[in-house]
């Protein structure tokens, strides 16, 4: 690539914002300095900080040190739109709705970490590692919509941790149910997320809006795609979520029903080879993406969040009590693997794609 690609970011102030400004201005899987492809020249904030700096409009709440060069940037209100080729939106949904069609229909090519849009019928969900096709309905969107721009999406953060686990049973044996149960971490709900009283010596069962992402976006991402829109896979999908006393890390407690029935030998080479079959020669890719463990207490939040620099899921507690019926836990970092690592990917999977040019 001559030339990096300038991106900006809207809510930049926040938790997802300020891990994406990690990302990019950090070592990228064992390689120095700032993302290879991507460099920062915007950031967007609200009307209140508009016009400070960056640096005195941010607490950093992320880990590693703050970045001195970005924040020498000045905040820009979301009313209008900049120069950046990529625009990556961790802005809450209700102003997503409104911001983001502005973005794309100035050029830019909005990367979202939003529910706004993620279920439109032109607006690709993504997991690269699962469906880096349908990212073609980016074509197709901006043919309808007049755009130059589009605008992208990644999935609810427990969705990618679930879909990333779901996806090798699903391909090679069918899915019919699903039963989850999620442990979520505080900072899903950002900063200062839930008041701590509510989660000291407590477990909260319920978290607004979540079980119907969950149990819609996997589908989307499973199913098929074509020049109609989107066709859901056809499983049954049943969640209960729950906030837990946790920084970092989202774990969910799965019983899938298969369509074949198969040994826990066959599902244990399936986690363990589908995600060989087709790597991603991304920047922000890892390989696995799935690990499985053996250990019957693993995978925890403490240990396991952070594997492959949080870009990585855990397996583990693989079991099968009947040949169809296949349990597991699976847990992911919430805030690199189901935010803005998954931006990042899709982000980069645009380019690679010949969709943004470099």
């Amino acid at each position: 690539m001559a030339a990096k690609i300038p991106v900006g970011i809207l809510g930049a102030t926040g938790l997802v914002g300020q891990q994406l400004i990690a990302m990019l201005t950090r070592e990228q899987q064992g390689g120095p300095g700032e993302h290879p492809w991507f460099h920062i020249t915007e950031l967007y904030a609200s009307e209140r900080s508009a016009g400070k700096s960056y640096r005195d409009a941010t607490p950093w709440r992320v880990d590693g040190p703050f970045p001195e060069e970005v924040g020498r940037l000045t905040l820009r209100a979301t009313d209008r739109c900049g120069d950046a080729q990529v625009i990556f939106s961790a802005l809450d949904a209700q102003a997503a709705a409104e911001v983001e069609p502005r973005f794309a229909g100035c050029g830019a090519n909005v990367v979202s970490n939003a529910s706004a849009h993620r279920m439109e019928a032109d607006v690709p969900l993504l997991i690269p590692e699962v469906n880096a096709s349908h990212v073609e309905a980016v074509r197709r969107q901006r043919s309808g919509r007049g755009w130059s721009g589009a605008i992208v999406t990644n999935p609810n953060c427990t969705a990618i941790i679930l879909t990333l686990a779901l996806a090798p049973i699903e391909r090679r044996f069918g899915l019919q149910q699903v039963f989850a149960a999620t442990l979520q971490s505080v900072s899903g709900a950002g900063y200062p997320g839930n008041p701590a009283i509510d989660l000291i010596d407590n477990v909260v069962p319920f978290i607004p809006a979540e079980e119907a992402k969950i149990e819609t976006e996997p589908r989307k991402i499973l199913g098929g795609s074509s020049p109609g829109g989107f066709q859901p896979a056809d499983f049954l999908l049943y969640v209960h979520v729950h906030r837990v006393a946790v920084r970092w890390g989202h774990l969910v407690s799965v019983t899938a029903r298969l369509k074949k029935e198969a040994t826990l030998r066959e599902v244990r080479e399936t986690f363990e080879h589908f995600y060989e079959e087709s790597p991603l020669d991304l920047p922000s890719a890892v390989r696995p993406v799935v690990v499985l463990r053996d250990e019957p207490d693993r995978p925890q939040p403490r240990w396991d969040a952070s594997a492959g620099g949080g870009m990585q899921v855990t397996v583990g507690r693989l079991r099968m009590p009947a040949p169809d019926l296949v349990q597991f836990s699976a847990l992911g970092h919430n805030l690199i693997r189901g935010a803005a690592g998954a931006a990042l990917l899709n982000a980069e999977l645009l380019v690679a794609r010949k969709l943004i040019r470099g």
